[in-house]
């Protein structure tokens, strides 16, 4: 059974959560890596250069959408076309474990998988947009 008294608490702090950390790798990718690198390495992987720039827009804006709770569901689930592409190439090749030189899949699928259950969940509170679900929570 859900405790609808924190339910709503535990959807607002993984939304909040998953938006910071997209909001971090697009950091990473755009004053760390530098967007150069950033499609070089998108390059070296044999990925289109656009697509590098689609991913660090990708994650600011997605990133910021969770946070402020706009359009959960469906960033949620479009956030999962650059991390279940991340697993593929170039996680997978370093095998399961993230501690693997060059960094296996094991966080990426994890992080798939929270999108996923935001997905499912909807918003929580706080959201600039609360979805049905939330409002029958409320009820």
């Amino acid at each position: 059974m859900t405790d609808t008294r924190t339910a709503p608490w535990g959807l607002l702090t993984l939304r909040v959560t998953l938006g910071v950390f997209f909001l971090l790798h697009a950091y990473l990718k755009f004053f760390v890596f530098t967007p150069a690198g950033t499609v070089g390495f998108f390059q070296s992987l044999g990925l289109p250069g656009l697509l590098a720039w689609a991913v660090m827009l990708g994650e600011l804006a997605g990133g910021l959408a969770l946070i402020a709770g706009l359009w959960t569901r469906p960033v949620a689930l479009l956030l999962l076309i650059p991390v279940v592409g991340s697993i593929w190439t170039p996680h997978f090749a370093a095998g399961f474990w993230f501690s693997n030189e060059g960094g296996g899949w094991e966080f990426p699928l994890f992080w798939a998988l929270a999108l996923v259950v935001q997905a499912l969940l909807g918003d929580g509170p706080y959201a600039w947009r609360a979805s049905p679900s939330l409002r029958a929570l409320r009820a």
